[in-house]
């Protein structure tokens, strides 16, 4: 998908750990192989073609875009998986994929892991007993230094913004590009949806610290393309 994908446990790793992880990353090349628009003869580059998909893929497609679907009603439509008239359901299948890696390896019996996708995170348990997760959130306009550092247990954390891919983040009102925050990161403790919600609130601009305060359990900092730093009440 165009992005670095790693694991991080913090239990032993047993035999059926393993076997987990190794399901894990066979699900995310599956993934890739399905929506990934760097490929052109993944499932989605073939749809938004208008060719037909294989048969296998159709129950996750219709999976994705029924939460695509419910994601851009709950956003007001700053959410879509068509920017710009492209069948792009990126901002939403990264988190989705993640959390189900995730899922597969709490399965398996490990409660203390870490998977991140580019940066979008599925926090479980802690980094060590007693200690929670300290994720970096990187500064868009400062690289190598940090904006904040998020702390917390059984948690998703993602972030949109311009520092590695430039402006790519669409106003999909407009069709233009999102240009008034610098980066945005949401906290909750789903990422599938968290991930989605960030692209939405990124799109938003000035918009997106009011909306966050009004969405139930998600908090957001906000980095403005000016350097102003804004954050919700509750962003620890």
């Amino acid at each position: 998908m165009g992005t670095v994908f790693s694991f991080d446990l913090r239990d032993p790793v047993t035999p059926p750990v393993r076997r987990a992880l190794e399901e894990a990353v066979a699900w995310l090349h599956h993934v890739d192989e399905v929506f990934s628009t760097y490929r052109p003869d993944s499932a989605i580059s073939r749809l938004g073609r208008g060719e037909p998909v294989p048969e296998r893929y159709g129950p996750e497609v219709a999976e994705v875009f029924a939460l695509c679907q419910e994601v851009a009603h709950t956003t007001g439509g700053w959410f879509s998986h068509t920017p710009g008239g492209r069948l792009d359901p990126s901002g939403l299948v990264k988190g989705w994929a993640v959390e189900r890696a995730s899922r597969m390896l709490y399965a398996a019996g490990t409660r203390n892991t870490c998977v991140n996708g580019g940066g979008d995170i599925q926090l479980r348990g802690e980094a060590a007993p007693g200690t929670p997760w300290r994720i970096g959130i990187a500064h868009p306009a400062r690289p190598g230094e940090l904006a904040a550092v998020v702390t917390g247990r059984d948690l998703a954390v993602a972030t949109s913004g311009t520092a590695e891919r430039g402006a790519h983040v669409v106003d999909p009102h407009t069709g233009e590009p999102a240009t008034a925050l610098a980066s945005l990161t949401l906290t909750g403790r789903s990422l599938t949806r968290t991930d989605a919600y960030a692209t939405a609130a990124f799109a938003m601009g000035a918009g997106a610290r009011d909306w966050v305060e009004a969405l139930d359990g998600h908090e957001a900092l906000g980095i403005t393309a000016a350097g102003d730093i804004w954050r919700t009440s509750g962003f620890r």
